[in-house]
Order: structure tokens, then sequence, then C-alpha cells
């Protein structure tokens, strides 16, 4: 059902300077986007020198907390079947991405969050 880790995202109070603290580790700054139109809170990915994972940084303090984006097969198909799971709370239905595919959110019943990508 879950193939691998994509992505970790993170919340950071100032984002410029952990931008400039995991360059510094190695880490390249790939995109930049924002979670509303006013353009208040940003999304930055910052890639790992192999370039299959990225960490997330993100300066929305309603979403303090970690939020690890995992690959699946198929959302749709992946809801169905967490559905039944007893402890597991729904935060977004699955719903089109606009870079393709589908996207869920999910809470798993240790409060983890879990962002489900694929088909």
């Amino acid at each position: 059902m879950w193939k691998r880790i994509e992505c970790v995202a993170v919340y950071t109070e100032d984002i410029e300077e952990s931008v400039a603290f995991y360059e510094s580790l190695g880490l390249q700054k790939t995109w930049e986007t924002f979670q509303d139109e006013e353009k208040k809170w940003a999304l930055i990915g910052m890639q790992f020198p192999d370039g299959n994972s990225e960490l997330v940084l993100k300066n929305n303090p309603d979403l303090n907390f970690a939020e690890i984006e995992i690959v699946v097969d198929d959302v749709h198909e992946t809801y169905k079947a967490l559905q039944s799971k007893q402890g597991v709370q729904w935060i977004r239905k699955p719903f089109p991405n606009t870079l393709g595919g589908h996207v869920a959110v999910m809470e798993a019943p240790d409060k983890n969050v879990f962002v489900l990508v694929g088909k």
C-alpha cells in the first residue's frame, strides 16, 4: 500500500534562516510556493544531494507539526482501505493535485500526520 517517503515537512518560525541553515548542510532549495493567496504562508522544498527526497519547510503556525509525505499506488484505493481502520482521522479526503495525481491527508491513531500522494 505505502511505497516510500517522498518528503518530510517541518515547521519553522523563520523560514529564510532555516533555508540558509539547511543549505549549509548540503541541501538545495529547489522550489517555493505559498499556501494562501496573500502569500503569507510559504512552503519551500529543500532537496537532498541524492535527489530522491526532500525536506519541506513551512511557516504556517496553524501547521506547526511534522507531516510525512508518502507515495502510494492509488490515493482513492488507499483511502478506501484505511477508512475502516479504527483511529484513522481524515484531515482531507482525496482531492486532485495541481501537479497531477491525487492527495489525501490523514492522522494516524498515534496522532502523526501523513500526506498520501499518488494517482
